[in-house]
């Protein structure tokens, strides 16, 4: 069994005394807010296809073996949906499971532009304290070098969060009418040529929902521009970047995704590191086998993983055995030194209770909302950083 207090003050203790932090938040943590998941993307944006569009999707779905279930989410049709423009090249005459490639084309625009909309509005009607507490917190932090954030999702609420509270970061764009991804500016490490390092970094690995395509004079694709909340184009500027899994491999050379990714690897391999991550459910290949590469070479790298269930951390049994230098932090199990165990509820104490359901006996911190409760209170100022942000 683990002792649940024993680890709590660990955590603290790291995170007062960790000179890199990085985090790594995906989906569980837009989901504590009220934004949809992939599962819920996904069927909503079933839902919202008109009678034409609905057509192709469902020739779509018989691209996937019959044992799979129905389990594909959208990224996975949107994989399937580029590989089919890649093979027809887009033309009309050409087809792949009776899909066209300008259908293909179309639907992909259009599943994006769904998106958009679905999860812009959930932004609307999301809760900002928490993204705002977070914000607060990370930029109180005082650390020499940056403080980094890799996500893998689509919304701006961490974007209108350290707006909201002037707080700067930096994703690598740079200009004010359409700014343009600069990969120089985050292939640097700490230079003079770089933003403060008080400057937060933002890395979205799998796109945004303020990402368009800009074409050059003949309509193909030219670059990636990045425009502000809410001002979605129209017309050929319309087309939304997002990276589902399949194609960041086969467009390891598009920017900024290969960048960002470069900054991934970057900030795991080398030296004293700490990165904890949330919400995410070691879902993509691409991007566990950096991390666990990284925990191979890196011993000075201590990776903590919090989640919501019990069940994502069995995924991770094998590895959290192999790796002393990664703690999995479950509801009702750890793995920590290498250890798989449940959390002894006997160990509860005056710090540890606020975070632990005496109901459901379990522990809360796979939840975004806790987690940054609990850094909070391990700042010492919970209440004057919420005052900040009320």
């Amino acid at each position: 069994m683990h002792n649940l207090t024993k680890e709590l003050n660990e955590i603290r203790n790291q995170l007062s005394y960790s000179k890199r932090l990085g985090l790594f938040l995906g989906a569980g943590t837009s989901k504590s807010i009220g934004i949809s998941d992939i599962a819920k993307l996904t069927k909503t944006v079933e839902k919202n296809l008109n009678k034409a569009d609905g057509e192709v999707y469902e020739k779509l779905k018989l691209c996937f073996p019959d044992d799979s279930n129905g389990y594909e989410t959208i990224e996975d049709y949107l994989n399937q949906l580029r590989l089919i423009r890649k093979i027809t090249f887009e033309q009309a005459n050409r087809e792949f499971h009776e899909i066209d490639g300008e259908q293909a084309k179309e639907l992909d625009i259009r599943i994006c532009s769904e998106i958009y909309k679905i999860i812009s509005a959930e932004e609307e009607m999301a809760d900002p304290t928490v993204p705002l507490k977070f914000a607060a917190w990370l930029n109180w932090l005082s650390r020499d070098y940056p403080k980094e954030i890799f996500t893998t999702n689509y919304d701006l609420i961490f974007e209108k969060a350290f707006e909201s509270l002037m707080i700067p970061y930096f994703d690598g764009f740079v200009g004010s009418y359409e700014p343009f991804f600069l990969p120089e500016t985050i292939e640097k490490e700490a230079t003079s040529e770089t933003p403060p390092s008080s400057w937060i970094r933002l890395w979205k690995l799998h796109g945004s929902l303020s990402w368009f395509w800009k074409p050059d004079s003949e309509g193909n694709k030219d670059r990636i521009i990045r425009l502000g909340s809410n001002i979605k184009p129209k017309g050929l500027y319309d087309e939304i970047v997002i990276y589902p899994s399949r194609e960041k491999y086969e467009s390891s050379r598009k920017q900024p995704f290969i960048s960002y990714f470069d900054r991934l690897k970057s900030f795991l391999n080398d030296g004293e590191r700490l990165f904890i991550i949330n919400g995410y459910s070691f879902s993509d290949d691409h991007i566990n086998a950096q991390i666990f590469d990284s925990l191979r070479h890196n011993n000075r790298l201590h990776v903590m993983v919090f989640f919501y269930s019990d069940k994502s951390l069995e995924k991770l049994v094998k590895e959290g055995r192999i790796y002393p230098n990664l703690s999995v932090y479950g509801a009702k199990k750890a793995i920590i030194n290498g250890i798989v165990g449940k959390w002894d509820e006997e160990s509860v104490s005056e710090l540890s209770k606020d975070f632990w359901d005496n109901t459901k006996k379990k522990l809360m911190l796979g939840d975004f909302k806790e987690l940054i409760r609990f850094f909070l209170v391990c700042s010492g100022r919970k209440e004057k950083l919420e005052e900040e942000v009320s």
